[in-house]
């Protein structure tokens, strides 16, 4: 069972990958081989990820089944000791992926062989093995340091000896809070840029618009840049490429009018409002059951991600409305898990990490599955912590120490609580602050970074912009 379904996510993860990679010739030489083995080893990175997102939504739906159906022959391969193995599973795969296969596939994209030697194959890979050992030591030096500063003890300095039962998960341990930091910056940005994808995508409602002027203005400015594309002679090759970017974009914009001249009324005056309510009123349950496990925290010590055990798989229903709210759960963690990849690829340090379709290099694909490997193992541990969910997590994803601690804990629902709400705040009162900075004549001093709607402003031929 735990291989088909991880072939599935396996197969389904390398038609991501190959959407994405930059198309190469297909030559059978080094290179060609180098760049085949880094893809398989981030293809099943990402399915080790697709995994570790999933992994929290099949436990619980699992738990509810067993409770309505206990004796059904069909379900029987539905178990405890199922859920058990793939959550150690995915533990495992995670550290190997995480600090073997990635790194691996990194430094042997980038390997030479060392001078001296003959190239090919075998060059690189002894490289790469040289700098994974040199790695490795690097990082045992800065835990060890780290482990003298904080903790100075006999024990704890013999137990990171202890390579398999201490001294990796203490290690992930520590990558897994710098994931459920990297969470706490990208969840609240996302739930708010959730907003504005979804009217990306979506088809918004005709409202004091005249659509058909829209593209005739359009259609006029496309006709003169195609003139003037025409023109131009092949040496002036900067203005030629100008023209055609500005060009794509006229035509982007005009069939993304066209789109929403062609759509139904009933997709444009219902399924647009319904889904911005949907998804305020996902975000307003997701803020509401922060604030409610706050309230736990300082009344109850079992509501401590590191608590005591709960029952055990199939005995006893983890949601407080049954399978309504398992559902309720379920959506939930989808949803945080959206928009916290959102969130990741709004922020502008992550901004160049974005794939592109069949523009992407072997290095920006490892940099991005590392990514999201890293957002993935840590989303069970979030949504435990914030008490979206109330599954105790199991294997080695239950053994982090820092789930233990009061402060650490509670000061991590603060601060969800409060950046999203002050996310959505911005988000939603962003309109009226550019009416009054405009009212104060505030609006010259650039006090406000809000990006433009790239339907409402586009550049036009003679450089400067013009508003529909």
């Amino acid at each position: 069972i735990c291989f088909l379904l991880f072939a599935v996510l396996y197969i389904v993860s390398y038609f991501i990958i190959t959407r994405y990679k930059r198309k190469s010739d297909e030559q059978e030489d080094e290179d060609a081989i180098v760049n085949r083995i880094s893809l398989f080893l981030s293809t099943f990175t990402l399915a080790v990820s697709a995994g570790a997102v999933l992994l929290l939504p099949f436990s619980i739906i699992s738990n509810e089944i067993l409770l309505s159906f206990p004796q059904n022959y069909y379900i029987q391969w539905l178990n405890g000791s199922l859920i058990h193995g793939l959550w150690n599973l995915a533990s495992l795969f995670s550290n190997l992926c995480l600090f073997v296969l990635m790194p691996f596939a990194f430094f042997f994209l980038e390997s030479e062989g060392f001078a001296g030697l003959k190239k090919g194959i075998r060059a690189r890979i002894l490289e790469t093995l040289v700098m994974l050992i040199l790695l490795a030591l690097l990082i045992l030096g800065i835990v060890w340091v780290a482990s003298a500063l904080i903790d100075n003890d006999a024990a704890s300095m013999e137990s990171l000896y202890d390579l398999w039962e201490f001294y990796l998960p203490y290690l992930y341990s520590c990558i897994s809070l710098m994931g459920c930091l990297l969470l706490l910056l990208c969840t609240p940005v996302g739930l708010s840029r959730m907003f504005t994808v979804m009217g990306q995508l979506l088809v918004k409602p005709t409202i004091l618009e005249d659509l058909d002027e829209q593209i005739y203005i359009i259609t006029l400015e496309e006709e003169a840049l195609q003139r003037r594309l025409n023109g131009l002679s092949s040496s002036v090759e900067y203005n030629i490429r100008k023209l055609e970017q500005e060009l794509e974009n006229v035509k982007n914009l005009k069939t993304k009018l066209e789109r929403r001249k062609k759509a139904s009324a009933w997709e444009r005056n219902l399924v647009y409002p319904a889904v911005m309510v949907l998804l305020l009123i996902e975000t307003s349950i997701s803020v509401l059951l922060v604030a409610c496990n706050i309230l736990c925290l300082l009344v109850d010590e079992t509501a401590m991600p590191k608590g005591t055990r709960g029952p055990g798989i199939g005995n006893a229903s983890l949601s407080t409305f049954g399978f309504v709210g398992a559902a309720l759960e379920i959506i939930l963690i989808f949803y945080l898990m959206v928009s916290s990849v959102v969130g990741f690829y709004s922020l502008r340090f992550f901004g160049n990490f974005t794939p592109k379709k069949d523009d992407t290099t072997m290095t920006k694909i490892i940099g991005n599955c590392v990514s999201i490997l890293v957002l993935s193992s840590a989303l069970p541990v979030m949504s435990r912590t914030l008490g979206i969910t109330r599954f105790d997590l199991l294997g080695d994803f239950g053994r982090f120490n820092w789930l233990g601690n009061f402060y650490i804990v509670l000061s991590y629902n603060l601060l969800f609580a409060i950046v999203t709400t002050l996310c959505l705040v911005r988000k939603f009162t962003s309109a009226v602050r550019e009416e009054l900075f405009k009212a104060l004549g505030l609006h010259k001093l650039h006090l406000s970074n809000t990006p433009r709607d790239s339907e409402t402003t586009k550049p036009s031929a003679n450089g400067r912009q013009k508003t529909l």
